[in-house]
């Protein structure tokens, strides 16, 4: 083991170039969020299913697109024919269907003669189209309450069907396909500590107002009792209680978890992590600039996807008045000389030989002495 700080070894301990396989080797697993963010859960054996018609508005706006509109044009259709029969019922009742000819006669409606009349009539009475063809008279007193409480009905049904379309069309979650999560998740030394890193960015002009993130730790877990927690849920701190969590995201962000004592990878070297089995899932949310809505975006990182000896390659160089991002580097990582011993073992020997630390320089081919225009910054 090389003690002076060579490129084998940081402070004296083994280190990681990067070319080793990522951890958990090449068998798939299942995750627990998909990449794109979906969870990857199924509610099955719901035996209240009446509760979902107690928050009807939201079951509607839930619904896929092609079952949307489905319902859209059958709560229409239903609605016209239910009143276009009571017309006709009102009709037939008077013998306005038997007397349609005869001079002298005042139907409740004139010119509905039948059951298709009476439908078209329904949909010029609640669409309010008004042809003039068909037209209800004073005397037929039914046919005003009718024509009421179909006005009253249609109204609801057009708030509540049009409400669920906007609704729908507006929903935050689309704003979230134009929030980048890095392909991998990465560890490295970063300022004398060992990090967890991962990047984000938002690809549009406009942006995310009140940004925050925060990550969650998922693997199974048997309690000191015996009991064995399947998908057990630890924090994960990226800053939460120095404010490093909320973001100003105008351009791409390497988020950095520093692995210290209350982290769940304190005692992990490289040799035990590759043994773990874990999910790492990111969650990004802010309001939407344009229509102040709340949006939530969401990544995971398997632990084969959390590669160590890694650092991120910078994305963000300085050009003639502005900053370029160039996103085809945004996922693309260089190896780093980093310790495989845990990040406990690494700060107990930066404690014993902290005169040490000023040696061990990383050759790091990002890093610029003069900031110049087309330089890359990070």
């Amino acid at each position: 083991m090389d003690l002076g700080g060579g490129k084998d070894s940081y402070l004296g301990l083994p280190v990681s170039h990067g070319e080793e396989e990522g951890n958990g080797g090449s068998k798939p697993r299942q995750r627990y969020v998909q990449k794109d963010g979906k969870c990857n859960v199924h509610h099955g054996n719901v035996q209240e299913t009446y509760r979902y018609l107690s928050d009807l508005f939201t079951t509607l706006v839930d619904l896929r697109w092609r079952l949307s509109f489905f319902i859209f044009t059958l709560v229409y259709v239903v609605n016209w024919l239910f009143f276009g029969f009571l017309w006709w019922l009102i009709a037939l009742i008077r013998g306005d269907l038997l007397h349609a000819d005869e001079e002298g006669w005042t139907p409740c409606v004139e010119n509905l003669n039948s059951f298709v009349s009476a439908f078209l009539f329904s949909i010029e009475t609640e669409t309010t189209i008004g042809y003039g063809y068909r037209v209800i008279t004073e005397k037929c007193p039914e046919g005003i309450i009718l024509l009421l409480v179909q006005a009253i009905l249609g109204s609801i049904v057009n708030a509540m069907m049009v409400g669920c379309m906007f609704v729908k069309i507006s929903q935050p979650k689309n704003r979230a396909e134009t929030l980048m999560f890095s392909h991998n998740a990465v560890i490295s030394v970063r300022d004398s500590k060992m990090c967890l890193m991962f990047r984000v960015g938002d690809l549009r002009n406009s942006h995310i107002v009140e940004a925050s993130i925060r990550a969650k730790l998922i693997r199974s877990q048997q309690t000191k009792e015996g009991e064995f927690i399947p998908l057990n849920q630890t924090d994960i701190n990226i800053g939460f209680d120095t404010g490093d969590d909320r973001l100003f995201l105008v351009s791409p962000l390497i988020i950095s978890h520093e692995i210290n004592e209350k982290s769940p990878f304190w005692e992990m070297s490289r040799a035990q992590m590759e043994k773990e089995q874990f999910e790492i899932v990111v969650i990004l949310e802010g309001m939407v600039e344009a229509t102040g809505m709340t949006c939530q975006a969401r990544s995971s990182y398997l632990d084969s996807e959390v590669l160590w000896g890694y650092r991120f390659t910078p994305v963000l160089s300085l050009e003639k008045g502005f900053y370029e991002v160039d996103y085809n580097n945004f996922h693309d990582i260089y190896e780093t000389n980093t310790p495989t011993c845990s990040a406990k073992e690494l700060s107990a020997r930066l404690k014993e030989s902290p005169s040490r630390l000023d040696a061990q320089t990383d050759e790091n081919p990002y890093i610029y002495t003069v900031l110049t225009p087309t330089h890359t910054l990070f």
